[in-house]
C-alpha cells in the first residue's frame, strides 16, 4: 500500500476535499496546504504582474518548510496524503514571473527541491474551465474574487502539459468535470479499490457509473 499519496490539479478541481475522504477511507494524516495564509494573495489576483514575484517566493518557502516537516516524520508510520507536490510550485512560476524573475526564482528552486520527500503515488485531478469557476465561484473565498476565466485557462492548460509528460512517480489520472466523490460514495470506494491496485506507470481513473 502507498504510504505517501499526493493530490494534484488546478485551484477549485478538489484537492482538498478528496485528501480528507481519502483519510478516512485509508485511516491516513493529511497534510493540506493553506493558500489563505499567503498575505500577498489577494492583491496578486488584481494586478498578477506586480505581485506575481512576492506571492510565489512565499509559496515556495512555506511549501518548503512544510515539506521538510513532512520529511522529519516517520512516512512508514501510517499512511500520509497531501493536498499538493512541491513541483507545483514551478507550474505556476512559469505562467507568472518574466525572464529576470524567472531565472531567480530558479536559483532558489535548484537549492531546495533536492530536499522534498518524493510522493509513493500522485493523485491528478482535471476538470473543465468552466467546471473550475463553478467551483471557486460556490466556495466563496474573498481573495479568489478577482480570479478570471483567462487566468484558470491558462493555468488549466498548464497542469495539463505538465501532467502529460509527468513521469516521477505512479500517476492515477481523474477527470473530476463528472464525478462527485462527495455525493457518490461508490465512486469513492471504487476509487480507493483503483488506487490499492495502482503500482507503476500512468493510470486513468473510470469511474463506476462509466462501466456499466
Amino acid at each position: 500500500m502507498h504510504r505517501y499519496i499526493a493530490i494534484e490539479g488546478p485551484i477549485g478541481v478538489g484537492k482538498t476535499s478528496l485528501a480528507k475522504l481519502l483519510a478516512v477511507e485509508l485511516d491516513a494524516q493529511t497534510i493540506l496546504e493553506s493558500s489563505e495564509e499567503n498575505p500577498f494573495l489577494s492583491e496578486f489576483y488584481a494586478d498578477r504582474k506586480r505581485m506575481a514575484f512576492q506571492t510565489q517566493i512565499f509559496f515556495l518557502l512555506s511549501r518548503y518548510n512544510q515539506q521538510q516537516e513532512l520529511f522529519q516524520q516517520d512516512l512508514f508510520n501510517k499512511t500520509t496524503i497531501i493536498d499538493y507536490i512541491y513541483a507545483r510550485d514551478r507550474i505556476f512560476a512559469y505562467l507568472n514571473l518574466d525572464n529576470n524573475e524567472l531565472a531567480l526564482y530558479e536559483q532558489i528552486y535548484s537549492l531546495l527541491h533536492e530536499r522534498i520527500p518524493k510522493p509513493d503515488l500522485v493523485i491528478y485531478l482535471s476538470a473543465s474551465t468552466d467546471t473550475l469557476l463553478e467551483r471557486i465561484e460556490s466556495r466563496g473565498r474573498d481573495f479568489e474574487k478577482n480570479i478570471t476565466k483567462d487566468y484558470i485557462e491558462e493555468l488549466n492548460q498548464a497542469f495539463n502539459r505538465f501532467f502529460f509528460h509527468y513521469s516521477d512517480t505512479p500517476l492515477l489520472v481523474i477527470n473530476t468535470s463528472e464525478i462527485d466523490f462527495v455525493k457518490n460514495p461508490a465512486d469513492l470506494k471504487d476509487l480507493v479499490k483503483q488506487i490499492r491496485l495502482m503500482k507503476k506507470g500512468t493510470q486513468y481513473y473510470v469511474p463506476m457509473s462509466s462501466k456499466k
